[in-house]
């Protein structure tokens, strides 16, 4: 698998076991996380980790969306999320929006699409937890 950066920053090298395994490692720096991972069964073991991969078992399937989100907004998590699984390069900038870092493509993709798609759009009125903000971000921190 090759990995394509969309964040800028830069990706971690850890190994990550499946989060069934979380609580007999101690020493794990990554879990990978299946969509029917809550994220307050994750938020005990966050301090301890660099990395968590979100799968998209089926590129319908946006629960992986609302985990990246929930790290990044609830749990403050400041390492990498990466994303794999089935997934679309027309969902990269939403990818990127929610928090993750990085996306796992197989060897044989071609990253083009992804990198055309993520410089598609400038502008967005959606809050994001990735630092971006949109023209009504102000707003809408206004009002809440």
């Amino acid at each position: 698998m090759k990995r394509l950066d969309l964040s800028g920053r830069a990706t971690v090298g850890s190994v990550a076991v499946p989060f069934e395994e979380l609580a007999t490692q101690p020493t794990a720096r990554g879990v990978v996380l299946t969509p029917d991972v809550a994220f307050e069964s994750l938020a005990p073991y966050l301090p301890q980790l660099d990395l968590v991969v979100v799968t998209f078992p089926i590129f319908r399937d946006g629960r992986g969306f609302t985990q990246a989100r929930a790290l990044r907004e609830y749990g403050g998590f400041t390492g990498e999320i990466r994303a794999t699984g089935h997934l679309l390069p027309d969902q990269a900038n939403h990818l990127r929006r929610v928090g993750i870092d990085s996306v796992e493509l197989p060897d044989d993709a071609d990253p083009s699409p992804w990198e055309r798609e993520r410089h598609r759009f400038h502008t967005a009125y959606q809050f994001s937890v990735g630092g971006e903000s949109g023209p009504l971000s102000g707003l809408r921190r206004a009002l809440t």
